[in-house]
């Protein structure tokens, strides 16, 4: 869109170095591939245990193919942001930014506050920067937080500028020792405007925290009259422009609007999906930039420079498809260095979104991310060019009707979407009066509005799965664009990640549910790669992440089996004398050497290692099983599957030390029965290694021609009771840190059930 005046490049693409992982990778494949060969070969020798490790092995070796194909290909990229003036001389492109909030108690209003206001205050002409932010509560405290944050934005905006600050989220800022200005003005000017921002950010705070205790922040009237007498779920469209640049000022505050969209119990919402097509269109009819960068309320802008890397990849490439977006990983302040509940995911995003960037590109994570407006629009590479897009998407219809079944029947909107579609080599223009672009605006908002048009289909964020981000980013890449993956220094984007146990499993649920659904539907990988132009190796990439919800069963059962060959006098593994013993006791030490390495390369510490490993463990046999299920009634038409919304808490202990409290990475406990499968394997392995331990068998015997368990499924069944030790400590804690009894008795009868069936099949089979 716009043609490069110099030929100095903008970004560039680093192979990554990984020759020591991929050794180990092709180790413990081998190793996996010798075990399996050792089981057929000895298949009818064994009994029942000995065919389900060998099934759940062959799993886990499709399991690391697929892991192998995601990491093989890492690279790197870097930015050179000053040279973009070089490319586009004085005019860079609008960017749109969408910040969606669902729920003032679950999303307290300050944390998007600060969101916003470090989104208003990046390095880019505030002229070509336009904020949107989505509120689906309805929430007049929301819009109320969003008010008062734009008087401080006055304030906030021309500081941060003015003294080139680098964090610009105010909490986090404020919070630390006033770092002296790298400007011409003298310290003292700085310090006496330091403590002034800073005391009327605190008197923001006061009052979006007098609001809050309030049932509602203000009198319903004037601004707030249109929060007066509505429901969560059921209200009309509110769309407010909380500020405007009239002037098309460069260095003052960019647009602020607040958008809430029509809700009906009839009519479906689709969750953040609807709620992303939403601003989308919201955007379209009143600065329509070309380029939209959307994140979650907790993830503000920890880069100020951001937009102009990006614009790195989103004008750097000599072809556009090569960046249809550009995704940043999702990264946290304030968390534990140790990772308690393993949801920092840090080394999955080094591997994965590094290794896969190498192929097609990365996933599309939901937040952090920029798109072109295009792309969103359902564009494919092949019709980036005039000609070639007008012919394929009139496809012998009017202009008008072809616009009109695809978006809806706004006609302001069907004229801003020719402009993106058909209008070429143009630098949009904001109108000046933002105002005068309500009304049309509201109308796209209009719960109805979706119906027989191509939006969640073809256009915009796709329905059909609680991870809509992830199926909108495999509809992206099957039309045969490629993204990017960027992780700058320091980092793009902050959040606040889970901390509790529960809330961390809640959210795998809900990204394992979701993933799972893709899987099943139309817009599978595997139908993508057969029918589209998503590439092999980026299908398997898919893959792997699609299916962490089948994950659990194998996991499950392979978990068992140490306890079922003791309470039945069998064994699932090699006997110390054979040399395959050597293969699995090899294949346990590499894998875990390899997996503690990838960690201590990213700097982190053995201990994140470990309760990465634990939590693994937990996660498969709670939030990933559930998932499964959850997706089983839907498939079957019992229920549907729910987004749920994460809790965000802005802990305040990290204000000041940039650490959680300690208490804080204690495994929670309450009576849900996603805590009913990890307590019953720990019941059953307790009580298999209280039995081993009566019968004091150190090592695998074969007595009768039967073979007995031995040190391997000792081993494996003390690293099972290790694994789920957040666990064993709730059997001895009360209150939140407790397992309730509820779940106790629960767990307790299953596994008693389990080790009665399996002493009887033992029986049984001792007997023929």
């Amino acid at each position: 869109m716009w043609n490069p005046i110099s030929s100095i490049p903008l970004q560039e693409r680093i192979p990554g170095r990984n020759t020591l992982q991929r050794v180990l990778d092709l180790i413990i494949f081998f190793l996996l591939l010798l075990l399996l060969l050792y089981r057929l070969l000895s298949f009818n020798v064994h009994g029942v245990a000995w065919k389900l490790a060998f099934l759940c092995e062959s799993w886990f070796i499709f399991c690391w193919i697929l892991t192998m194909n995601a990491k093989w290909s890492p690279v790197d990229f870097i930015t050179y942001p000053e040279r973009l003036l070089q490319w586009v001389g004085d005019e860079l492109p609008p960017v749109d930014m969408f910040v969606t909030t669902a729920d003032p108690d679950l999303e307290p209003p300050i944390i998007t506050v600060n969101t916003v206001l470090s989104l208003l205050a990046v390095d880019y002409p505030a002229h070509k920067l336009a904020c949107y932010v989505s509120d689906d509560g309805a929430s007049p405290l929301t819009f109320y937080s969003l008010l008062e944050a734009s008087k401080f934005a006055k304030l906030w905006v021309p500081f941060c500028k003015k003294y080139e600050v680098q964090v610009r989220a105010p909490f986090m800022y404020f919070y630390t020792e006033p770092t002296k200005p790298t400007s011409h003005l003298s310290s003292s000017d700085f310090q006496r405007e330091w403590k002034k921002i800073k005391n009327e950010y605190e008197e923001l705070c006061q009052r979006i925290e007098e609001a809050t205790q309030k049932s509602v922040p203000c009198e319903l009237s004037g601004e707030f009259e249109a929060f007066s007498n509505i429901e969560g779920r059921n209200h009309p469209s509110i769309v407010k422009v909380i500020w405007e640049n009239n002037g098309n000022l460069s260095d003052v505050v960019p647009h602020l609007v607040y958008v809430s969209r029509e809700k009906r119990p009839k009519h479906p919402h689709h969750y953040k999906a609807g709620a992303m097509n939403v601003l989308t269109r919201v955007s379209g009819v009143m600065t329509n930039s070309p380029f939209m960068l959307n994140v979650d309320c907790d993830m503000f802008a920890n880069n100020p420079k951001i937009i102009l890397m990006a614009m790195c990849f989103l004008l750097g490439f000599k072809k556009e498809s090569e960046s249809g977006f550009v995704q940043h990983p999702q990264q946290f302040y304030g968390a534990p260095k140790d990772d308690p509940f393993g949801n920092q995911l840090v080394v999955l995003q080094h591997n994965l979104g590094r290794g896969i960037a190498g192929i097609q590109g990365p996933f599309y994570s939901g937040t952090g991310c920029f798109h072109r407006r295009e792309v969103i629009y359902g564009l494919s590479p092949d019709e980036a060019e005039t000609k070639a897009r007008y012919i394929s998407f009139i496809n012998g219809k009017s202009p008008y009707e072809a616009l009109r079944v695809k978006f809806g029947n706004s006609p302001e909107f069907m004229e801003s979407a020719n402009r993106v579609l058909f209008v070429r080599n143009e630098i949009p223009d904001s109108p000046r009066d933002l105002l005068s672009s309500v009304k049309a605006a509201i109308s796209v908002t209009a719960c109805d509005y979706e119906s027989d048009t191509q939006w969640g289909k073809q256009v915009g964020w796709v329905y059909g799965s609680t991870t809509e981000d992830v199926l909108t980013g495999l509809r992206i890449h099957t039309k045969g664009w490629n993204s990017v993956y960027f992780d700058p220094d320091p980092s793009a984007f902050l959040g606040c990640a889970p901390v509790t146990g529960p809330t961390t499993l809640t959210q795998m649920k809900r990204w394992s549910t979701g993933l799972l659904e893709i899987l099943w539907s139309n817009n599978s990988p595997i139908i993508g790669t057969l029918t589209g132009k998503l590439q092999f190796r980026q299908c398997l990439g898919y893959l792997n992440i699609l299916i962490w919800a089948l994950r659990s069963l194998p996991e499950l059962c392979y978990n068992l089996l140490p306890a079922y060959s003791i309470f039945t006098n069998t064994s699932f593994l090699p006997t110390v004398s054979e040399p395959a013993f050597f293969v699995v006791g090899s294949l346990f030490v590499v894998y875990n050497l390899s997996t503690l390495l990838e960690y201590l390369r990213c700097g982190l510490p053995v201990q994140a290692w470990w309760n990465n490993q634990k939590m693994a463990r937990i996660q498969s046999s709670t939030a990933l099983l559930f998932g499964l299920l959850a997706v089983i009634l839907k498939l079957l038409g019992i229920s549907e599957t729910v987004f749920v919304v994460t809790r965000k808490d802005q802990n305040k202990s990290s204000e000041g030390s940039g650490v959680i409290d300690s208490d804080n990475g204690r495994f929670t406990f309450d009576e849900s029965p996603i805590f009913v499968p990890p307590t019953t394997l720990l019941l059953v392995h307790l009580t298999a290694l209280a039995m081993t331990g009566l019968r004091v068998q150190p090592f695998q015997m074969v007595r009768d021609g039967r073979t007995e368990p031995g040190i391997g499924e000792i081993i494996c069944s003390t690293w099972v009771v290790l694994s789920f030790l957040p666990f064993l400590k709730g059997l001895f804690r009360s209150g939140i840190y407790g397992i309730p009894s509820s779940i106790l008795y629960k767990s307790a009868t299953l596994a008693l059930l389990f080790i009665y069936f399996s002493m009887r099949m033992g029986s049984e089979g001792q007997m023929l």
